[in-house]
């Protein structure tokens, strides 16, 4: 079994406003996963430092972070971050480029643990559904386009609102989804924005959200986590075919070009159209 973790730690900023690396660390340690996604793990402004310092992280905790070395100081890219158990073995790391207006990325490892071998993404996408789907894509060709497949989790802050559509359709003609349920916002969770996925090979035994005392105090989302079993889920092969699994992005290029041209065609004054 591999307990995985996704967290929107939103900077160690908790419900309170106050800048608390401390208490981050102790929502990491209630989740005692042996993966965990971190988003927003860096300061946004000047050097983007890690928001946990590596010392404390260190000696108050059994993880260390996958090392990006983006940027001096910082722990992850454009705040997204991986941790691991200090015993996991670390194989191969990679940073994405994601399309966006504003700089976005996600994160990539191999890791090995508990005698198995694991491909990890982590990622937070952006506010816009168009470039959400523009980024699950770059997310997908980049898995598909590396040497040998391989068992491959995917988690993050997604920020789709919607239950079965948007950049969710897109993931799901690849991945399933381990029902987590709701974990923003940590006060009175009402949307299911953060999301754990899995490719074949992986099977899910368990998932749920991590709410705790501390864990409401210690960002706007709550943890969401995932026992993962290695080997395709049986339950899987009886279940139908989600509808959110119909589609393509090519559609969505299509359709996005039509209405341009409509909305092109509707600005033209009447004699030119």
């Amino acid at each position: 079994m591999i307990r995985v973790a996704s967290y929107n730690m939103r900077k160690a900023i908790g419900t309170d406003r106050r800048r608390r690396p401390d208490r981050t660390i102790d929502v990491l340690n209630e989740l005692d996963a042996d993966v965990i996604a971190l988003q927003e793990a860096d300061r946004r402004f000047g050097a983007r430092a890690s928001a946990i310092p590596f010392h404390l992280l260190d000696e108050h905790s059994d993880y260390k972070p996958v090392p990006f070395e983006a940027r001096d100081g910082s722990m992850g890219w454009h705040g997204n971050a991986l941790l691991v158990k200090k015993d996991v073995e670390i194989v191969d790391k990679s940073m994405l480029h994601l399309p966006s207006l504003e700089p976005r990325g996600a994160v990539l490892a191999e890791v090995r643990l508990a005698g198995e071998t694991l491909r990890v993404v982590g990622m937070h996408l952006d506010l816009s559904g168009l470039w959400r789907r523009r980024q699950a894509h770059t997310v997908l060709e980049h898995i598909h386009a590396r040497e040998g497949t391989m068992p491959t989790v995917l988690m993050g802050d997604l920020n789709e609102w919607s239950r079965q559509s948007g950049c969710l359709r897109d993931f799901a003609q690849h991945c399933r989804f381990a029902d987590t349920g709701r974990s923003f916002h940590a006060r009175r969770p009402v949307a299911q924005l953060d999301r754990i996925m899995v490719t074949k090979g992986l099977g899910i035994a368990e998932c749920g959200v991590h709410d705790s005392a501390t864990s409401r105090k210690a960002s706007d989302h709550l943890p969401v986590w995932a026992v993962l079993t290695v080997g395709d889920d049986p339950a899987e092969e009886s279940r139908p075919h989600h509808p959110a699994r119909i589609g393509a992005f090519s559609r969505l290029l299509g359709t996005a070009r039509r209405h341009r041209a409509a909305l092109a065609a509707a600005r033209l004054p009447r004699r030119q159209r």
